[in-house]
């Protein structure tokens, strides 16, 4: 009988502490993906934070993104954007964006969660080539340049909340994700418009057609 005991708590001892070394595997692992989803961001914000000036497109097209179509400034006004060391920042921009979206799926965060992050970095850049173009032509938007930022981080901080919620608390957000996500639908929509309406008149006062 007391080999059977002996046996049994041997058996039991080693199941026990099976799963007490996956379960802490599990969550080391968990917390290496999340940090790496971290770290992309802070690239994303990093590239923005360098970005320094706009030049004359001299040929090509603008970087495609992995994250989906969006309007973009550049290729709307004609100019590159470029950080402070010299790089065209969207294609800077565009390897640290697909870095992103193998962290992000790596974690598990879903495909329309990292759509929306991603793409709030893409216009949030965009929308600061407005505000050097703006700057460059002598102020034409007046006071829509500060809106336009003002909506444009807003959306991103919205979409990175969005994407934080999924990353720490996937199973505890999920409900309320169709929620946001119509939510953000809807911000990115009127944020669209305010951008697109930018662009427009930036493009026709560099033409001399007027300023709206």
């Amino acid at each position: 009988m007391a080999g059977w005991l002996e046996l049994a708590y041997t058996t039991g001892g080693g199941v026990i502490g099976a799963a007490v070394t996956t379960y802490v595997a599990g969550n080391q692992q968990r917390r290496e993906l999340r940090a790496a989803v971290m770290a992309e961001l802070h690239r994303m914000a990093a590239v923005r934070a360098a970005l320094a000036e706009v030049a004359p497109r001299t040929g090509g097209r603008p970087a495609q993104y992995l994250v989906g179509p969006r309007l973009l400034a550049t290729a709307e006004l004609g100019v590159t954007a470029r950080l402070d060391d010299g790089r065209d920042a969207e294609q800077v921009q565009q390897q640290v964006l697909a870095d992103f979206v193998v962290a992000a799926l790596s974690a598990g965060i879903p495909r329309r969660v990292l759509d929306f992050a991603g793409g709030a970095e893409v216009r949030a850049l965009q929308c600061e080539v407005v505000g050097l173009v703006d700057r460059r032509d002598g102020g034409v938007l007046g006071a829509r340049a500060a809106e336009l930022a003002a909506a444009a981080e807003g959306y991103r901080q919205a979409t990175a909340q969005l994407l934080f919620r999924a990353l720490w608390h996937p199973l505890r957000s999920r409900p309320m994700r169709p929620a946001h996500i119509r939510a953000l639908r809807r911000e990115v929509g009127d944020l669209h418009r305010m951008q697109g309406a930018a662009i427009t008149a930036l493009a026709r006062a560099a033409d001399g057609t007027g300023n709206d």
